[in-house]
């Protein structure tokens, strides 16, 4: 694997520079980053992605797809794996806790296109966990391993394993080295188990177990926010990468900054990047949908806003997401950057 160069960008994090640098391979497929961003469930939809994309990010999942309904051809499922122009890597990830579907689905999304397939074994959701599913897995490590080696002998792709520490006490390595056994090409772990759902601090040391635990790439998971957090993060873990989640709410640029592919954005360019991505909103859903799928991008972009006291940017959110028309929107945001804030920036 070739040597990237390290340089720095103006947060002081240490990036590499170069989108067809290889930093790390998930099996035989490169990846030209150390920042990823994670699969997020009614966020990282095929426009959000494709914003991601534009800006530089290395690697952006897919939202969680359930293998049953994503075999059966249910429509919002399918369009949750959707793939399209603009994506420099396709990475779908899957939830299920039958191997028959989890086999069916891995089939599928390599057929879609994926490069990479990815086995969700951390949903803290109460609906993704009550069924047997996401961190509940962790609860039974020979069935979670049966469930891995039957996505990697049905894919010739690599398949990767995103994981919590474990369900209401460590066993993370354990299940990591079952893994590696199954054929796994690399971790994902979020430092919490998932009795602590989003509570508390992430522990980036515990992911370090992991990684003493095998020989794949390791990426830490949790409360990465920005250049300080990623800067410890790596740290404390020894991971090969991290991986930013709520992290990239409203920052669809946030892991190519952080890997010094590019600046902060500018005001000027947050509005072109805003609504680019509202624009592949509304064409991907049709304008009704795409207005309220858009609304929480919407108000993640003007909490994010480098302008504006608090108090004006939650009154300009509340404003924006009450809009019923996509034009209105586009208008009135507009309006904000170029008018209000520009002068208070």
């Amino acid at each position: 694997m070739p040597t990237p160069n390290a340089v720095r960008n103006p947060t002081g994090w240490p990036a590499f520079a170069g989108h067809d640098t290889c930093v790390f391979s998930i099996g035989t497929v490169p990846i030209p980053g150390r920042v990823l961003i994670a699969p997020m469930t009614g966020v990282s939809d095929l426009p959000f992605r494709r914003a991601a994309s534009r800006c530089g990010a290395a690697y952006v999942a897919t939202e969680m797809v359930a293998c049953d309904a994503f075999a059966r051809g249910r429509p919002d499922v399918v369009r949750r794996a959707a793939v399209g122009d603009g994506l420099p890597l396709m990475v779908i990830q899957l939830v299920g806790r039958d191997a028959q579907w989890i086999a069916r689905g891995a089939t599928l999304a390599e057929q879609a296109g994926a490069d990479i397939v990815d086995i969700n074994m951390g949903c803290p959701a109460k609906e993704v966990a009550g069924a047997q599913s996401g961190a509940a897995l962790m609860r039974d490590l020979d069935h979670a391993e049966a469930l891995i080696a039957a996505a990697v002998n049905a894919v010739s792709c690599p398949v990767t394993v995103k994981m919590r520490l474990g369900w209401d006490c460590v066993v993370a390595p354990e299940l990591a080295m079952r893994a590696e056994r199954a054929g796994a090409c690399a971790l994902t772990v979020h430092g919490r188990t998932r009795q602590q759902f989003y509570g508390g601090k992430a522990d980036w040391r515990a992911v370090a177990a992991v990684k003493q635990a095998v020989t794949i790439p390791v990426i830490v998971n949790g409360d990465v926010t920005d250049a300080a957090s990623a800067r410890e993060a790596l740290a404390q873990s020894g991971a090969d990468a991290i991986m930013i989640g709520r992290g990239a709410y409203g920052r669809p640029w946030i892991a190519s900054v952080l890997d010094g592919k590019r600046l902060e954005p500018d005001l000027d360019e947050r509005l072109a990047i805003a609504l680019d991505h509202f624009a592949d909103t509304l064409s991907f859903y049709g304008d009704a949908l795409g207005l309220r799928v858009f609304r929480k991008h919407l108000g993640w972009y003007v909490e994010h806003a480098p302008c504006g006291t608090a108090d004006r940017r939650r009154a300009a959110k509340s404003a924006l997401c009450r809009m019923s028309s996509a034009r209105e929107v586009e208008r009135a945001l507009a309006d904000l950057w170029q008018g209000e804030w520009r002068m208070a920036a």
